[in-house]
């Protein structure tokens, strides 16, 4: 056996499809070439949720799988196929990656030419195209570590001390021998494996494949950096890297790699450093969070403050002869009142919700001055202030919010800009038959508007002058239509047009896009969804408690806006000691795979779904995308239902 291919899956079934198909093509062409029965292919699962091992024995069925009924982490993983394999060469590759047809032939010869090769590593770039750097990397030292935490690796990528982290300084295009390899692709030979050790188990995810390069390297062999072969790896998949539990992990695995490899001053001075990162970006990310939430409701704030600071003096010259009629409380308390109900009712229209949308903000404004005219009517006479000035106010806050945020779109902002309102142009490079079944996908799962234009033949040319003249706004490639080289060499030529890239598997019925995934009856895991999440469902309890509340204390004004009212009292008992919630799934006869929560009062739509695919859908993606603002919104729009007896 020339070649052992090990994978390690963690639910994500369609991206280890999409592997294990180019895996299939490059072992034909090697075999082709050289002689059957040269690759053996394994795959280990930890412990998936999303039928990952039935999904391999269905379609895979020469694919040897190992399953596992716990996650044991990608070391233990990768060693218990290591331990079966019976290649001269063991190939380590992520689930998410997809090579090309001629990369066995091409890495494997050279891997026999240059025998000192203990591993050797390929050129990746993301889904995008864009080159990622961890192909070649220099062993994490106290002084490379610091130059990268700290962004002088940035400043100076050319430089051969500031830039070593990620070898910069090296052309991407050109073979190297470097210090570490990434556990992506990694090629390793058997006879090296045997003599340095398996991957160490201590690293339960990240920093393995740099405690492996280090060993190769200290007994003696070379690590190779081989761009000849180039390969896509949508990276992140199996681990959201933007997330703080990924801080929390790879850091800690750097901290292993100190203590094992460095002596007593220098891994003191590495686990510090590394501490200390740790808390620079958990604090940095939750900072980015509270600013990226809380900017624009505070930005409105302002705004409609600086309204009324404007307005009460024009109106109270004109038509009050330049006094000041107004009490300073008006400033002081009724203003600040207007704008929190203002946000709130903002808020509930999901006006803050991103991308943003115009309607739902003025949606939100009109309502919060609806709501602040009936308490206007409610009040004492000197406390009702003048409707003029709060008309006006109206008015100023639904221009100057809506400015702000198109200010933003002007700017291109990814955080803060309006929702795009144009068709959806995709551009399909597929076959006439190719082309139908992923025009079909795309009809069962995109929330846009769309149109596809179709091209029948990969020409580079033509596909690049049509990206252009006819704003498309995703390329989609069809393996029907196109090799697996051919995919590969497109996505990183076009890395400079910002149209999303996808590839579409119609005989399967699946599309992978970047980092994204449109599935035909796709059965998502637990773990993608958000209200499998322990501090969402927290924050729905919290939301249940707090209403149900605002309901007693409120109910002489609400009772009135409620259809059924003898049951309202009872569905917030209901709430308030756990046997309901005020918004939950629509009741289904079958199965499925969602996370646990009690009956609803109210759910998702406001309409009645009889079809049990389309109620299937609404669950779904009400669970999967969760967001407290739904509930809000929900519980706003269908208000007059929540003496429901039940759903």
């Amino acid at each position: 056996m020339k070649l052992s291919v090990v994978i390690v899956n963690y639910n994500v079934k369609y991206f280890l499809a999409q592997c294990l198909l180019s895996v299939e093509k490059a072992r034909k062409e090697y075999q082709q070439k050289y002689g059957q029965n040269l690759i053996e292919i394994f795959v280990v699962d930890n412990n998936s949720k999303d039928r990952s091992c039935e999904f391999v024995k269905k379609e895979f069925s020469d694919v040897i799988l190992i399953e596992n009924n716990q996650n044991v982490g990608f070391s233990a993983a990768n060693n218990q196929a290591i331990k079966q394999s019976n290649g001269e060469y063991v190939l380590l590759l992520n689930p998410d990656t997809i090579i090309p047809e001629n990369s066995f032939i091409k890495i494997l010869d050279f891997a026999d030419k240059h025998t000192n090769a203990g591993g050797i590593g390929v050129k990746m770039t993301d889904g995008n195209g864009v080159f990622l750097p961890e192909s070649k990397r220099a062993f994490p030292s106290p002084a490379v570590s610091f130059y990268k935490m700290f962004g002088l690796s940035k400043l100076f990528p050319k430089s051969k001390r500031f830039g070593k982290y990620h070898l910069t300084y090296l052309n991407k295009n050109e073979i190297h021998k470097v210090d570490v390899l990434s556990g992506a692709f990694m090629l390793l030979r058997k006879t090296v494996l045997d003599k340095i050790g398996l991957l160490d188990e201590t690293f339960f995810m990240y920093g393995e494949d740099i405690d492996l390069s280090y060993r190769i390297v200290q007994n003696g062999f070379s690590n190779y950096y081989f761009p000849e072969v180039s390969i896509i790896h949508y990276k992140g998949e199996s681990t959201k890297k933007g997330s703080l539990n990924y801080v929390f992990v790879f850091f800690n695995a750097m901290i292993i790699f100190a203590k094992k490899h460095f002596s007593g001053k220098n891994a003191f001075f590495f686990s510090f450093l590394i501490k200390a990162a740790i808390i620079f970006r958990a604090g940095l990310s939750v900072f980015k969070r509270i600013f990226y939430t809380l900017f624009i409701p505070l930005s409105d704030a302002l705004i409609f403050y600086a309204g009324f600071y404007l307005i009460k003096p024009l109106w109270e010259n004109i038509k009050f002869q330049n006094t000041v009629h107004y009490p300073k409380e008006y400033m002081m308390y009724a203003v600040p009142s207007y704008i929190t109900v203002w946000i709130f009712a903002i808020l509930l229209s999901k006006g803050y919700q991103r991308p943003f949308d115009s309607k739902r903000l003025f949606k939100g404004i009109l309502s919060g001055t609806f709501i602040i005219l009936i308490i206007y009517s409610l009040l004492n006479e000197n406390y009702r202030y003048s409707r003029l000035l709060l008309i006006t106010g109206t008015a100023w806050a639904m221009f100057f919010s809506w400015l702000i945020r198109a200010i933003f779109t002007i700017l291109k902002s990814k955080y803060f800009s309006f929702q795009k309102t144009k068709k959806e142009k995709y551009l399909v490079i597929a076959d006439e038959n190719g082309s139908k079944k992923t025009d079909k996908v795309l009809k069962q799962f995109s929330e846009t508007d769309f149109s596809v234009l179709n091209i029948p033949e990969y020409n580079f040319d033509k596909i690049k002058s049509m990206v252009k003249n006819e704003m498309i706004s995703d390329v989609i490639l069809s393996v029907n239509k196109m090799t697996y080289s051919e995919i590969i060499s497109f996505i990183q030529n076009i890395n400079f047009i910002n149209q999303s890239k996808a590839i579409a598997y119609p005989g399967k019925g699946f599309i992978i896009e970047c980092h994204s995934l449109l599935v035909s009856g796709e059965i998502y895991t637990l773990e993608d969804f958000n209200l499998n999440k322990t501090d969402i469902k927290i924050q729905k309890r919290l939301f249940d408690i707090t209403f149900s509340i605002l309901l007693v204390l409120l109910s002489p004004v609400l009772i009135l806006l409620i259809e059924n009212k003898k049951n309202v009292f009872g569905n917030i008992l209901s709430v308030l000691r756990g046997k309901k919630t005020w918004v939950g799934y629509i009741e289904s006869k079958k199965n499925e795979l969602l996370p646990n929560i009690k009956p609803g009062i109210l759910n998702p739509v406001s309409y009645s779904v009889s079809d049990s695919e389309e109620i299937m859908k609404i669950n779904q993606r009400y669970a999967r995308y969760f967001h407290l603002t739904d509930d809000f919104y929900i519980v706003y729009k269908s208000f007059s239902g929540i003496g429901n007896k039940k759903l």
